[in-house]
C-alpha cells in the first residue's frame, strides 16, 4: 500500500516538489517519501486518537474542497512540520507545498479507494495499514460486517463508503 501511495504522489508531484526550486533536485525522493508519511502517519495518528468519524468523512467525500476536511487539514499539517524540519523550509514555502500537493493526493487516493475496478488501494488495506493490524476503534469490525469478510460490495450493490456514510448520517 505504502509503495502505491508514493506512486500516487509521484505523480501528482510535479509543481509541488519536483519544479519547486525551495526543494534542491536532490531533496525530491525524500520530500515525496515525507509526504507518504505524513499522510500514513495522519492516519495512523487519527485511529489511535479515536477520530475515526474524519477518516470515514474523508474517504465518503464527494466534492468540493477535501482540504477543507479535516483529516486532510490535519494530514497536511503534518506534512509542513516535516518539510519545515527536514528541508529547513519556512512556514510559507512549505504550507505552499503542502496545500499544492496533499488535497490533490487525497483526492486521487479517495476516488482510487472508491474505484471497485483499482486494485491498488481498497478500504481495507488501508485501515489496515493505519491501524497497524490493531482494531482502529472499531472501524475494521464494522469494515467486516458490510463486507462480508473480504469484498468491498455488500448485497444490494452499494459499497462499504455508502453504507459507512449512512452510519454517519450523511
Amino acid at each position: 500500500m505504502l509503495e502505491n501511495l508514493l506512486d500516487l504522489i509521484k505523480q501528482n508531484a510535479g509543481q509541488a516538489i519536483i519544479n519547486n526550486p525551495a526543494i534542491p533536485n536532490e531533496h525530491n525522493d525524500a520530500a515525496i517519501s515525507a509526504a507518504g508519511s505524513s499522510i500514513m502517519d495522519g492516519l495512523k495518528n487519527m485511529a489511535a486518537s479515536g477520530n475515526i468519524q474524519d477518516i470515514v468523512s474523508l474517504f465518503n467525500h464527494g466534492g468540493g474542497n477535501i482540504a477543507n476536511t479535516a483529516a486532510a487539514q490535519q494530514i497536511s499539517g503534518g506534512f509542513i512540520q516535516n518539510l519545515m524540519s527536514k528541508f529547513g523550509l519556512d512556514q510559507s514555502a512549505a504550507s505552499g507545498v503542502a496545500s499544492n500537493l496533499i488535497p490533490q493526493v487525497l483526492q486521487n487516493l479517495v476516488h482510487q479507494t472508491n474505484d471497485p475496478n483499482n486494485s491498488n488501494f481498497n478500504i481495507e488495506s488501508i485501515v489496515s495499514q493505519f491501524s497497524g493490524g490493531q482494531n482502529a476503534g472499531g472501524l475494521e469490525s464494522i469494515i467486516s460486517q458490510f463486507t462480508g469478510g473480504g469484498t468491498t460490495e455488500k448485497a444490494g450493490g452499494a459499497g462499504i463508503l455508502d453504507t459507512l456514510k449512512g452510519l454517519m448520517g450523511n
